[in-house]
């Protein structure tokens, strides 16, 4: 184990290595200028100057990438140039909403997800694994934004049940706030759910042709605890797999219903950032998703330990 550790350590160092030049050099590419953005229109090309020399973007590309590389082998993702705030007091004071947005999400995910695909596969060919077989396509196709508008017309101001927007004051309590995020907890949590019923059935599927299911039945025992107990655990590699990565994904990715619902998350941040050319916030919010991203993989493998005593590292 220590041995697969150590080489899985070894690897996500060099994914974040490969991720940072791409990060920083593609942010680069962008068209515009942060110095000429924050001056405004009226600003003399003096004045840009001094401040692209002040943030040391005057400098050559490689050399801001080297100064961007220690300052990283520090632990210091930068200096905001509009924020003027560490990149890192950035991501963590937008952290909230984004994290607890993503628990929801993937929560009511696997809530409709799972039980839906079982169902799906126990009842395979049937009326309702038709209907929640369409209702999987039906989420895949629906785009989050059009989603989130439309329970925003229907549940937050037609029947007024939900804020329409915000995250709610920063000293409220926790509920009032968390009470912001069910609207946009329910159009990632459903729309993701999707993937999670394909797996699930696709899964079950595989495994209730086995033989071991045929002998537990053979055997007598209950219908559900065939299920639930023997079929449905050995099912769960694949399904914990697709959850994984929908979790990281639905960090890197609730971008438009941050926007949508004017959450102050890392998403809207990231916008913020794009539309301002803030090359730190950019490099250093992407660079923050991909080692969460790379970290949600090691533990669903480290998961399957558990799930199945055979697997072994």
């Amino acid at each position: 184990m220590l041995r697969y550790l150590s080489g899985r350590f070894t690897g996500m160092v060099i994914v974040m290595l490969i991720v940072a030049v791409l990060v920083f050099f593609i942010t680069r590419l962008a068209p515009g200028d942060p110095a000429a953005i924050m001056l405004g229109d009226q600003a003399t090309v003096a004045d840009i100057a001094k401040l692209r020399a002040q943030y040391g973007l005057d400098q050559p590309l490689l050399v801001q990438f080297g100064f961007w590389l220690k300052e990283l082998a520090q632990g210091n993702l930068g200096q905001s140039i509009f924020l003027q705030m560490p990149v890192t007091e950035a991501l963590a004071s937008r952290a909230e909403p984004t994290f607890f947005l993503t628990i929801f999400a993937v929560a009511l995910a696997c809530l409709i997800g799972i039980p839906c695909g079982i169902v799906s596969a126990v009842w395979r060919g049937r009326v309702v694994d038709q209907v929640f077989t369409g209702i999987a396509m039906l989420g895949a196709s629906i785009p989050s934004f059009w989603f989130g508008l439309i329970l925003m017309q229907i549940f937050a101001v037609k029947m007024g049940w939900f804020p329409v927007a915000g995250y709610g004051d920063p000293g409220a309590p926790l509920l009032d706030r968390l009470h912001h995020l069910l609207l946009p907890a329910v159009v990632l949590g459903v729309l993701n759910s999707a993937l999670i019923i394909r797996f699930t059935r696709a899964s079950m599927l595989d495994v209730l042709s086995d033989d071991y299911v045929r002998t537990a039945r053979a055997k007598g025992l209950n219908e559900r605890r065939v299920i639930l107990r023997h079929a449905l655990r050995n099912a769960l590699i694949p399904v914990v797999t697709v959850i994984g990565l929908t979790a990281a994904l639905m960090i890197g990715g609730a971008v438009v219903t941050e926007t949508v619902f004017g959450l102050p998350g890392v998403g809207n941040l990231v916008v913020s950032a794009v539309q301002r050319r803030d090359y730190p916030v950019i490099q250093g919010a992407l660079l923050a998703i991909a080692v969460i991203y790379v970290l949600i993989n090691l533990a669903i493998d480290l998961l399957y330990t558990l799930i199945d005593p055979r697997v072994r590292y």
